[in-house]
């Protein structure tokens, strides 16, 4: 039941693996190389409607900060988008096989 498996199996599987990531990396250049125009995020749209409806206002805080272009603010933010979700899919993954771990210790021992 628990058969090791071949080396034709485990090189298709890393083929595979690099083929992914390969279409992650693609995917998430396409749109700096070939999409013009601008990035922008929620924070420019947020001061332009404050500023709108009430002309004198001030923050309270600024940015410790600046990025150099939006560009790279937009970077930054999907950087820690992914940062996060690594560490929540690892999380999941840990329980998950922490409980797999349990049940198979649980039938063993109930053999």
């Amino acid at each position: 039941m628990n058969q090791k498996p071949t080396k034709n199996y485990q090189s298709t599987l890393l083929r595979q693996n690099w083929l992914l990531a390969g279409a992650v990396i693609v995917l998430a250049a396409f749109p700096l190389v070939f999409v013009r125009g601008e990035y922008g995020g929620s924070d420019d749209q947020a001061k332009k409607a404050i500023t709108e409806i009430q002309p004198g206002y001030k923050p309270w805080f600024n940015h410790l900060f600046e990025p150099a272009s939006s560009e790279i603010s937009s970077l930054l933010f999907a950087s820690q988008a992914a940062m996060g979700a690594g560490v929540v899919g690892y999380v999941i993954g840990l329980y998950k096989g922490r409980s797999q771990s349990r049940q198979q210790s649980d039938r063993k021992s109930s053999e």
